[in-house]
């Protein structure tokens, strides 16, 4: 079976798309099921797309990206099938997809964030104003089947297809392999793993580490952001490197996923959280969206609502080592059993098999 995957982002760019169709298809290539991909941003465009100005460069790039992503999805006879994840442009409205789906009946499309909400990035807000919100409507109604990466999605895409199917973002348990119990340093590290586009959430818990640094010593090491000063916490930066990437959260004892409880966070697929269980890191987290299925509170990691609790909740698991190994092995085996593309990948083959028997 040959599928086409048109996605929004350059191949190995994007966490979203890297721990869904990306990950995945090595592991559908098991299964019988050839995966081409398709990109509408370029290296070029990529490179700019976090940096200030440059906006005529960056329409250029758009308007290339565009081209090309037409061309493919009006060729997509040759594939039994087509994968849209997210969009198949970042900018515009549907005009791709319709096209890949006028020309291929058999569609698939996967959605991880709740796109139908407007969201004006804090790094690139002026393309944000041509975001098509609405067209996640569109696309799960002429999808043949649709995946969504959490119950609230699946909520929402099934007011508009009957062929709805949960299927979380996965870690692959090849690469991420749990940490050495008994590991030893100068003081515990508190971890936190992202991108310039969801630093923003940490504002919500420093108040709760200032506080906690008053009451012991902890590192804060802070994953994919660089240059980042936190004053009253020992802050250590790390760059994000995709060789290093599991193995860097060896270095975290705890690590956390604050959210607001706002629409758009309701539509988080929790991907921190299960990379860190994916290790036998456990977690503290806001009880918003996905957050609440993955993290069993007080068996796999800790539930914070307000500033109160993530203290008292850091301070215990910093505390207690014998505590953070109970709930990080625990947080392995609900990875092992639900957050592994071992498990989820040949769900994602059957329901492409599906559409053509």
């Amino acid at each position: 079976m040959k599928v086409l995957a048109l996605v929004p982002y350059t191949l190995g760019r994007a966490p979203g798309q890297r721990y869904r169709i990306e990950q995945w298809g090595p592991y559908l290539a098991e299964e019988g099921i050839e995966l081409s991909f398709s990109s509408f941003a370029s290296p070029a465009l990529m490179d700019l797309l976090y940096e200030p100005g440059h906006w005529l460069r960056k329409s250029w790039l758009m308007m290339e990206g565009w081209a090309r992503t037409l061309t493919r999805a009006a060729r997509v006879q040759a594939y039994d099938a087509v994968f849209i994840h997210r969009e198949a442009s970042l900018v515009g409205p549907a005009w791709p997809e319709r096209l890949a789906r006028w020309a291929a009946p058999r569609v698939v499309y996967d959605f991880d964030d709740a796109v139908w909400v407007p969201y004006r990035s804090p790094t690139h807000s002026f393309f944000s104003l041509l975001k098509f919100p609405w067209k996640t409507a569109s696309l799960c109604r002429m999808a043949s089947a649709v995946i969504a990466g959490n119950d609230h999605l699946a909520e929402y895409a099934r007011r508009y297809n009957g062929n709805v199917h949960v299927v979380p973002s996965t870690v692959s348990l090849r690469e991420y392999t749990a940490r050495p119990v008994g590991r030893t340093g100068d003081a515990p590290v508190v971890g936190w793993t992202g991108s310039h586009s969801s630093i923003q959430y940490l504002d919500l818990v420093l108040p709760a580490l200032r506080q906690l640094r008053e009451r012991m010593a902890f590192r804060f090491l802070i994953i994919g952001v660089e240059g980042i000063d936190l004053p009253g916490l020992e802050v250590q930066c790390r760059s994000w490197r995709a060789s290093t990437e599991a193995r860097d959260l060896w270095d975290m004892d705890v690590g956390i996923m604050p959210l607001p409880d706002e629409p758009w966070a309701r539509g988080k697929c929790g991907m921190k959280l299960i990379q860190y269980m994916g290790v036998g890191v456990p977690a503290v987290a806001s009880p918003v969206g996905a957050n609440r299925q993955i993290v069993e509170h007080g068996v796999t990691g800790l539930l914070a609502t307000n500033k109160e609790e993530w203290v008292a909740s850091l301070e215990r698991l910093l505390r207690d080592a014998a505590l953070r190994v109970e709930l990080g092995r625990n947080a392995r085996r609900v990875v092992e059993k639900r957050y592994s593309a071992e498990v989820q990948a040949p769900r994602v083959a059957g329901i492409l098999r599906g559409l053509v028997r």
